[in-house]
């Protein structure tokens, strides 16, 4: 079944042509990435399909049972209401319903209503319909399903009671995120849902969406995450859509075959076409050879031409060189504590990095990376323990959010200001290479968008040809395109790299050792991601075989604790087995008797119906005090 459809959309703004004839189709639970460089018309597409914006030209066929959840790149929540009760906003008619319930339980032990034998039999068949709605519904598992969501994008219950409009920016959009996901839409339309998101949140995002019922579609620069998740890739490229069965790796494979495919029939097409010119040329003048030359025309005439392959591939060309060679150790951190204002958000850091490493410094948000790499560049003070750099170290730093651009100069200003003995000719060519060509030096910087702005960063950077870079991020306000020059200079860089980031395909491609920054200090994995993952699940896994160890070898006291510890788990245990029968008899029972309460014979006597209310009202409270012991021994 289709679940949504674009159908020959166009859509212009001015004389920029962005979607040309345009279709897409989305079947029911399907996953899908769509893909394409900055400004290709990604999120223009995603607005039109949800209704935000209006072609120029063709339709969008959702079905009316189908509902569509769209989260924005920037769309965050704006709430007074606190962080639970938005979320419990979506269980409206849950909790609605949990209401009447109530009441209806209320009205039946009414007196009143008991002595009317048939409105209580209306208002008994009512409190039944309702009970089952509610249970098919999901009305006993609602809350837990918030917990859930909310605990698996980083959102303890320390979260719960904090006004939304306080939350910072990522948190807000995260937290659109958990809200959409909470509503299970039909179609879930997500544009770039894994900013802000850490490794342990990104994992868990992934796990989640592969098991979603519905359909997906997400516009994405994470590589790792389109080729978790996606069935499909859409590539939107000068203005046109193309599909591409397969996960983003299938994908690459696949266009590069097209292309290739493409190249040698328009090569062949070339070659077939002057082999004809070059006849007709030689031989239409001669008497003997005419005709066949006029036929060899009629022939070229009837060929149409194949257009030139192309694609829209033009990268950043990045070259990161250095001027001079550092010595062997780079870096020497012992015993670093960094924060702000006194307040440590690491502690006892301690590790070296050598001359051509590539370390990759990962952890959750919050533990202080973007803190330690600023300290380890000098915009910090540590706040206790040492940071020695080695024999000709020269140090460059790549801020994530752009903070040192600045915001009222033009972009041709930002880069000659600082390396002033370059002529305007080699500034130009510089920031040509970035992609900033023709008027487009002129703009200024408090007007780029965060792609461009990156882009400036890392022609400044790349100018300051320092051997240890400190990259923070360097790959978030890229396009895939631009990730894959970024991976490619580095790849290529002689010096020293320690870089931040949460782009577990570039990690995997650049990263030759992992530091692993935790609140007990850090952990050093050598090799690249994928490595790091396999040495952390090793670990793990001796873990548990010393602790077994540990258990094996423990005093004969721990061995009687534990040993009565079990005793009372399967005492628990059995007790717990005990109340589900009891709970499964006892609903039996007020099932039966409630049924009883419709017969003539018990709702035209008054004294019979009193009494059998009167049973239903002590299985009611028994199976209430069955369910409140229940809980108390599984929770």
């Amino acid at each position: 079944m289709i679940v949504l459809q674009a159908s020959h959309i166009h859509k212009s703004f001015g004389d920029a042509k962005i979607l040309d004839d345009v279709t897409l189709t989305v079947k029911e639970g399907e996953k899908i990435g769509l893909v394409g460089r900055n400004g290709a018309g990604k999120t223009t597409l995603l607005k039109i399909l949800t209704g935000q914006l209006p072609p120029d030209a063709g339709d969008i066929i959702c079905p009316k049972t189908v509902t569509l959840g769209y989260l924005a790149q920037q769309g965050g929540l704006q709430s007074n209401r606190t962080v639970w009760e938005e979320m419990m906003s979506v269980f409206d008619h849950l909790i609605t319903m949990e209401e009447k319930i109530s009441k209806l339980e209320f009205a039946m032990g009414r007196p009143e209503n008991a002595a009317n034998p048939v409105l209580l039999k209306k208002i008994t068949e009512e409190y039944t319909d309702m009970r089952e709605s509610f249970a098919r519904s999901g009305g006993y598992e609602y809350q837990a399903a918030v917990r859930g969501v909310l605990h698996g994008l980083q959102f303890g219950e320390e979260y719960y009671h904090i006004d939304v409009d306080r939350l910072s920016g990522g948190e807000k959009t995260r937290l659109a995120l958990a809200k959409l996901l909470l509503a299970k839409p039909a179609v879930l339309i997500l544009d770039e849902p894994t900013n802000y998101l850490d490794m342990e949140t990104l994992g868990w995002l992934e796990k989640y969406l592969q098991t979603y019922t519905g359909a997906i579609l997400t516009v994405s620069h994470d590589r790792y995450f389109l080729d978790t998740l996606a069935e499909a890739i859409y590539e939107l490229e000068f203005s046109r859509l193309k599909r591409y069965n397969g996960n983003y790796s299938r994908y690459l494979v696949l266009k590069a075959g097209e292309l290739e495919q493409q190249a040698k029939q328009y090569r062949k097409q070339q070659e077939e076409i002057t082999r004809l010119q070059e006849f007709v040329r030689r031989n239409i003048a001669r008497a003997s050879t005419t005709g066949r030359a006029k036929s060899k025309q009629k022939l070229l005439e009837k060929i149409k031409p194949l257009d030139k392959p192309q694609t829209d591939n033009k990268k950043i060309n990045i070259s990161m060189g250095t001027t001079r060679s550092s010595g062997k150790e780079v870096l020497a951190v012992r015993e670093l504590d960094v924060g702000y204002r006194g307040r440590a958000v690491a502690r006892n850091i301690t590790f070296s990095i050598h001359r051509g490493e590539r370390v990759a410094l990962l952890g959750p948000n919050g533990t202080g990376k973007t803190t330690l790499l600023k300290t380890v560049a000098g915009m910090l003070p540590p706040l206790s323990g040492s940071i020695t750099k080695g024999y000709h170290v020269s140090t460059g730093y790549y801020d994530q959010e752009q903070k040192h651009l600045s915001g009222h100069k033009q972009v041709i200003e930002e880069l000659w200001d600082e390396y002033p003995q370059y002529d305007e000719q080699t500034v130009r060519s510089i920031l040509g290479n970035f992609l900033f060509s023709g008027e487009d030096v002129f703009k200024n910087v408090a007007d780029l968008s965060g792609g461009e702005k990156a882009r400036l960063a890392l022609a400044k950077l790349m100018c300051h040809k320092a051997n240890f870079l400190l990259l923070d991020e360097p790959t978030s306000h890229l396009d895939i395109l631009g990730n894959e020059a970024m991976e490619e200079a580095l790849l290529q860089y002689p010096g020293t790299l320690l870089f931040v980031s949460h782009d577990r395909y570039f990690i995997n491609k650049i990263a030759t050792r992992v530091i692993e920054l935790t609140p007990d200090g850090v952990f050093n994995f050598p090799g690249n991601f994928d490595d790091y993952q396999n040495k952390k699940a090793a670990r793990a896994k001796d873990r548990q075989q010393e602790s077994k160890h540990g258990q094996a070898s423990a005093t004969k006291q721990d061995y009687l604790r534990r040993k009565e510890k079990q005793r009372e788990e399967r005492k628990a245990q059995r007790r717990t087995e005990e109340l589900e029968n009891l709970i499964t008899v006892t609903e039996t029972e007020i099932f039966s008797l409630e049924q009883e309460l419709y017969l003539p014979e018990v709702y035209n006597d008054h004294e019979v119906y009193r009494l059998k209310n009167s049973e239903l009202e002590k299985l009611r409270a028994r199976l209430e005090k069955y369910m409140e012991e229940w809980v108390k021994l599984t929770g």
